[in-house]
């Protein structure tokens, strides 16, 4: 028998249909299952002023729509994010697994809702002591909020803060943790020293979301996971953004014959500078992240003391001014350190699986997407030799990239290795490791924060080699095995990132 709080929500839905001016607005739903909502609300100063919905589908849609607007009608902004799916039904009296499916919709437009709202206008007072903690749904970025909040300071771990002093917390216990069955919460309600935002950067049917790190899926997880540590939780739409500045680039560097890096490109252009924005709008002074990097004493990146699990190559664009602001707790631990620490506290996801494709491939291959958005299909040309005499065929210049082995399908006396790629004549040139390996790259767009660099990284967990980088190229001290065009050299002085630049064709 539905409990009397639903009743009335059903019967009396708060805001339905209501007209809000200068709303920010989230939806949710789709044809598949029927049940679509589309939440409203408007902000001023810290507070939600208004708050409306329109649903369809099933009762419980409009029930939860008008127990989510009840919640978060004049609420605090940083309390209204702290607002999701359990809140939700325990407003209406809870609700049976069949119906939960409501919550989490109207949870998940609630919260595009808020983040556009933030994005849009929202300006809360500056707080020097908070932080905005970038959260994927994964052990990595929890564990970083964890230890954010644990510590009220998310620089901790560059003074050797331990792991089991943080989470002992005011008891000194460092044994508090053992046995936990309920995640450790980070701050209590009313706390506002640490908040969180996913990104929403890519949807496609033929995406698997769970396997995705940016999929609606994978921000519900994320958004359950900052809601159990007790941390206020908005959803970021950058849909839009990655597209144009990630995907389309990585589409046409394709085209053209390269092999672009598409995570260094949303790092440093798209990914981080729009959470720094909306740490700016919620009056964060950090943005902490789950990355296996730290940071010098003069604000550079640094490795990682995990060299398995280092991830400075892939912040290298970054810039000086927003690695000032970025925060990197995990740079002093291992990843088994990491799963034992989230094990200790509780965290659901301390044993998630780490996703491995590039997030909008996760589910699909590449080839199916090339074709799919980049009207890369299959194009057959001839495999050739450094004297241009053709050994085989391919399926299309786009599937291959410099010092690759498989797929060749062709015999030799020695292995055989791409040397490179032409587009304009759709060839694919192999030859020998020996042909392959070279001393000097040529480089375009070289960047460097300070001295020359006495090392260089040319490809993601390959080891910097000796290097002298005079004007565009870069003369190494060994060989190297196939430096592919499009790719990123990563610049280093000792243990810090001091440049980049792009390897050119």
């Amino acid at each position: 028998m539905p409990d009397e709080r639903f009743e009335d929500h059903l019967m009396h839905p708060r805001g339905r249909g209501r007209a809000i001016d200068g709303a920010a607005h989230g939806a949710a739903g789709g044809a598949a299952c029927g049940d679509l909502v589309r939440f409203s609300l408007a902000v001023e100063g810290e507070r939600v002023r208004a708050a409306g919905f329109e649903a369809s589908g099933c009762g419980t849609m409009i029930a939860a729509g008008s127990a989510a607007v009840e919640l978060v009608e004049g609420a605090g902004l940083l309390d209204a994010a702290r607002v999701g799916a359990p809140q939700i039904a325990a407003e209406l009296g809870g609700l049976s697994a069949g119906k939960l499916h409501a919550a989490d919709l109207v949870s998940d437009a609630l919260h595009r809702a808020l983040g556009e709202a933030v994005r849009a206008g929202g300006q809360l007072a500056a707080d020097s002591n908070r932080t905005l903690v970038a959260m994927s749904g994964g052990v990595d970025s929890a564990v970083a909020a964890l230890l954010a909040g644990a510590s009220g300071d998310p620089d901790a771990n560059r003074r050797g803060t331990t792991p089991t002093a943080l989470l002992a917390g005011a008891s000194g216990d460092p044994d508090a943790n053992r046995g936990r069955t309920t995640p450790a919460v980070v701050q209590e309600p009313g706390e506002h020293r640490v908040a969180a935002v996913t990104l929403e950067l890519w949807t496609d049917v033929d995406n698997d979301g769970e396997r995705s790190c940016c999929s609606a899926a994978a921000v519900r997880g994320a958004r359950r996971v900052a809601h159990d540590l007790g941390l206020a939780h908005f959803t970021l739409d950058l849909r839009e953004e990655f597209r144009g500045g990630v995907v389309d680039p990585w589409l046409a560097e394709h085209a053209d014959g390269l092999t672009p890096n598409p995570c260094i490109r949303c790092n440093g252009h798209v990914r981080l500078d729009a959470m720094l924005d909306f740490a700016d709008r919620l009056g964060a002074a950090t943005l902490t992240t789950g990355h296996y990097a730290r940071r010098t004493d003069d604000g550079l990146l640094r490795l990682a003391v995990d060299p398995a699990k280092d991830q400075t190559y892939m912040l290298a664009a970054l810039g000086r001014d927003a690695l000032t602001r970025l925060r990197f707790p995990l740079g002093e631990h291992t990843k088994a350190q990491v799963r034992r620490i989230a094990s200790e506290a509780g965290l659901a996801v301390a044993r998630k699986p780490e996703s491995q494709d590039l997030c909008f491939l996760a589910g699909t291959g590449r080839a199916a997407f090339l074709a799919r958005h980049g009207g890369l299909a299959e194009r057959p040309g001839d495999i050739v030799d450094r004297t241009g005499r053709v050994l085989g065929r391919h399926d299309g210049h786009h599937g291959f990239t410099v010092g690759q082995r498989k797929g060749l399908r062709i015999a030799g006396s020695e292995p055989l290795y791409v040397l490179a790629t032409d587009a304009r004549a759709n060839t694919v040139t192999v030859g020998t490791r020996a042909d392959l390996q070279t001393r000097t790259v040529d480089v375009r767009g070289v960047r460097l924060h300070r001295e020359q660099p006495d090392a260089v990284q040319l490809r993601y967990h390959a080891p910097a080699l000796r290097c002298r980088l005079e004007g565009n190229r870069i003369h190494l001290d060994e060989p190297f095995d196939g430096a592919a065009p499009g790719q990123t050299a990563v610049f280093l002085r000792g243990d810090a990132i001091v440049g980049c630049a792009t390897i050119a064709a």
